[in-house]
């Protein structure tokens, strides 16, 4: 079986329009985006002893993640405040908790070896651990989101396997310059998102566009990034071609914008004094 495990970051995002909150962060997504397409998967973060941490526990226990070497620990989890503008989310105030705090052991290490892909972000804290974790990585992703520059790409795109970047300020025409530049850096592959514009992916020598798929009753567009990425890159590694595996990542994608949250399990909101 097809094994992927998330390390690093976790959140809850506190929809305050609705009353609800939800788990998620970039690495928990697409531990459970796998899980849901029949993989083994497992997560492994720091996740506090607190209401926002309780409710991202239960969640993954609820979709069978291997939580075996995640830590349960003192202090807040971390969370971010969603509004929706005609589906599309906007980030408002956030806070990054414990799960900042990671410390991968010799331990945790060794764990993460017996996996087909370890997936963590820029959001995971991991950059100055980023050797270590790539040494112990059979396939190692990395999601930079829109929190990229040159000085950063240059530093963890020769340690992993996917580099996946989120670009949607430009032309999805305009990814020249960006492909270029990371092909001197020695990476495998190449996945950037443009937003309304599609997708595209280098594998260090061809080039592949994949557009959005069209949808009516879009409810939430949090996580469809995460959902895109889980899925191509699963199929992609089980020897589907770039165009099959990119044309499934659209439609898990689209399926993902369907309901609220990155994958669900909302719960009425905790809102602590001092993040009111």
């Amino acid at each position: 079986m097809f094994s992927v495990i998330g390390v690093g970051d976790n959140t809850v995002d506190r929809y305050l329009h609705l009353g609800k909150m939800f788990p998620g962060g970039n690495a928990v997504n697409v531990a459970v985006h796998a899980r849901r397409m029949g993989c083994r998967a497992a997560y492994l973060g720091w996740i506090a002893n607190d209401p926002h941490g309780r409710l991202v526990y239960q969640a993954l226990m609820d979709e069978e993640i291997d939580l075996s070497h995640s830590r349960m620990v003192e202090g807040k989890g971390a969370f971010c405040e969603i509004t929706l503008r005609n589906g599309d989310r906007i980030f408002g105030k956030y806070s990054e908790g414990v799960c900042s705090q990671i410390q991968l052991d010799q331990q945790d290490l060794e764990f993460i070896s017996g996996f087909d892909l370890v997936h963590t972000s820029v959001y995971s804290h991991l950059d100055d651990q980023i050797e270590g974790l790539a040494s112990h990585s059979r396939k190692l992703s990395y999601d930079f989101s829109q929190e990229w520059d040159k000085a950063t790409l240059k530093k963890i795109i020769p340690c992993v396997h996917f580099a996946l970047i989120s670009n949607p300020a430009e032309s999805i025409m305009t990814n020249e310059d960006l492909i270029n530049f990371a092909a001197t850096l020695g990476f495998a592959k190449l996945l950037i998102t443009n937003g309304e514009e599609g997708a595209v992916f280098f594998d260090g020598r061809d080039l592949f566009r994949q557009e959005i798929k069209e949808i009516s009753g879009v409810v939430d567009t949090l996580g469809a990034g995460d959902a895109f990425a889980s899925r191509f890159m699963v199929h992609y590694l089980n020897d589907a071609s770039a165009p099959e595996a990119l044309e499934n990542a659209a439609e898990a994608a689209a399926q993902a914008c369907m309901y609220y949250g990155a994958f669900g399990h909302g719960t009425p909101i905790y809102l602590r004094k001092e993040d009111s």
